[in-house]
């Protein structure tokens, strides 16, 4: 798949679950949960112990059934690593040029990480296929929609703060899909083995991108 087909199929699906864990058994049974709950595309963190582990069990598991990636990715050789082990798209909490200039030159959708309008220009001038706006949890939609009107070009996600109360509303304000983590993999849930309440989580965030979707089509 050609990043242009992963980023198509990515905005297509709406909803990217951050999934984090210590344990590679609990993600696997999150990444199920999630996609029980119709959410089929998946980030796998840098944070949790054993990240290539995991991408390559969820890879083994799920196949091409799941739109998986990577996030937190601070290095090229963390960015190859995740590649290689199945990875389609790399996320980033910052912007690192030659993470950015890698993932181009192996045709890997790349999602950096920026804040202000000059940073989230650069990241896509500087071949950022989409920026990825973090912390966004700390403006809200109303800052997305706010950038959007002098860089309508740039495509950006948020990570951070989203969740099925307001999901309809940063899709509105131009996000191309969101990044959701704890309001989606709730950490007690998981650390509990609850998946039903990350399934629930999934179906409720589903449920709002399908309510604002008819909503477009009025």
């Amino acid at each position: 798949m050609s990043r242009k087909e992963t980023l198509a199929r990515l905005k297509e699906l709406a909803i990217a679950a951050v999934v984090r864990s210590d344990d590679t058994a609990k993600a696997i049974g999150a990444v199920q949960a999630c996609f029980d709950g119709g959410v089929k595309a998946i980030e796998i963190t840098f944070t949790v112990p054993e990240p290539i582990k995991t991408i390559s069990a969820v890879k083994q598991q799920f196949g091409d059934s799941v739109l998986l990636g990577a996030g937190t990715v601070l290095s090229v050789q963390d960015a190859k690593a995740a590649i290689d082990a199945g990875a389609m798209f790399i996320v980033s909490p910052i912007t690192d040029l030659e993470v950015v200039k890698f993932c181009n030159a192996n045709d890997i959708a790349v999602m950096p990480g920026a804040m202000t309008p000059t940073e989230i220009y650069n990241a896509w001038r500087n071949g950022a296929d989409w920026v990825k706006v973090f912390p966004a949890s700390q403006f809200g939609p109303a800052y997305f929609k706010a950038l959007k009107a002098p860089l309508p070009k740039i495509p950006i996600m948020p990570t951070g703060g989203v969740s099925a109360a307001n999901a309809g509303e940063w899709l509105a304000a131009g996000a191309e899909a969101l990044a959701v983590g704890g309001e989606l993999v709730d950490k007690k849930a998981l650390k509990e083995g609850k998946f039903d309440v990350i399934t629930k989580n999934a179906r409720d965030l589903m449920a709002a991108v399908e309510a604002f979707r008819k909503s477009q089509k009025k």
